[in-house]
């Protein structure tokens, strides 16, 4: 599991009066293994999951050839103080595989510790992964560590993608969480070509700070790897994509090394930035692949 920043070390300490940190149902773990014969379909070799998490098969639905689907289902209604999940996926040579959930991520108002939510995605050569779930709903005073590391190869692809959604289920304020830290790595054949961190903690939040979210209420996220890619066409064409949607604000740049583009989506309603996002992966989907996402399992 990827490493814990500082401050939520120290969210780690204090204890909790029912089921602690890692213990039954709250240690959530999915393991998978995919391969792909050329000119096949993509097959689970291994799976293993541990509850919260379930996983009733894969899914062969997807329109890009050769591609497969698995569903992650998680059925105790969303992330407790104290949860630790984590999600490690490998897709071998040639696989493609698209992961996603069955629903948002909610996580539930805390008065102790802290919730982390990891994954790792191994991208192995001429391989495709995308890690698209849910989007991630913080209720009142929750805390939430997101960790995400990629690892591909020079001639692999990877979207990842996420939508923030700060204002949660109950009748509060927006932004009324404690802390939410998400960390994104990627590597490629080992060489580091992005890292990127939102850190949001209300209580200190300045609207008079550009480094903030501003006015904005939602915030979304999507990384385009692609190496073998040009990522100055590919940038432009996700940035022409998110000029046509006047809802929201958006940006797209190039990674180092030409490894792909990052995407920022800033806006005022959910529902428009959930659209920006899946317009910007339908894009880069058709770049990369030739074949846009799939309609019935947008955000």
């Amino acid at each position: 599991m990827t490493a814990v920043p500082h401050a939520f070390e120290e969210y780690g300490d204090e204890t909790l009066e029912q089921a602690p940190a890692f213990g039954p149902g709250k240690d959530g773990v999915f393991e998978a293994t995919l391969v792909r014969e050329p000119g096949e379909e993509t097959r689970l070799l291994r799976d293993y999951a541990k509850v919260p998490y379930h996983l009733t098969g894969t899914l062969d639905s997807d329109p890009a050839p050769g591609l497969t689907t698995l569903c992650l289902q998680e059925p105790t209604g969303g992330v407790a103080q104290g949860d630790r999940h984590s999600i490690d996926v490998t897709a071998r040579a040639n696989a493609r595989a698209h992961v996603t959930t069955q629903s948002a991520t909610k996580v539930h108002s805390m008065r102790a510790n802290y919730a982390h939510l990891d994954a790792t995605l191994e991208v192995g050569a001429d391989a495709h992964l995308e890690y698209v779930p849910g989007p991630t709903i913080l209720n009142e005073d929750a805390r939430c560590l997101q960790t995400t590391s990629v690892e591909l190869a020079e001639t692999a692809s990877a979207i990842v993608g996420d939508v923030l959604i700060p204002d949660g289920l109950s009748d509060h304020e927006p932004f009324a969480f404690d802390h939410y830290y998400s960390r994104f790595d990627a590597r490629c054949d080992g060489q580091l070509v992005c890292t990127d961190a939102i850190d949001l903690r209300p209580d200190e939040r300045d609207p008079r700070d550009p480094a903030t979210v501003d006015e904005y209420g939602i915030v979304g996220t999507l990384y385009v790897l692609a190496p073998a890619e040009d990522a100055a066409s590919l940038s432009d064409r996700v940035h022409d994509r998110l000029a046509s949607l006047k809802a929201t604000t958006a940006g797209a740049s190039e990674l180092s090394c030409g490894a792909g583009v990052a995407v920022r989506v800033l806006g005022h309603r959910s529902a428009d930035v959930t659209e920006a996002v899946t317009a910007a992966w339908d894009e880069a989907r058709r770049a990369i692949l030739g074949v846009g996402a799939p309609a019935d399992r947008r955000y």
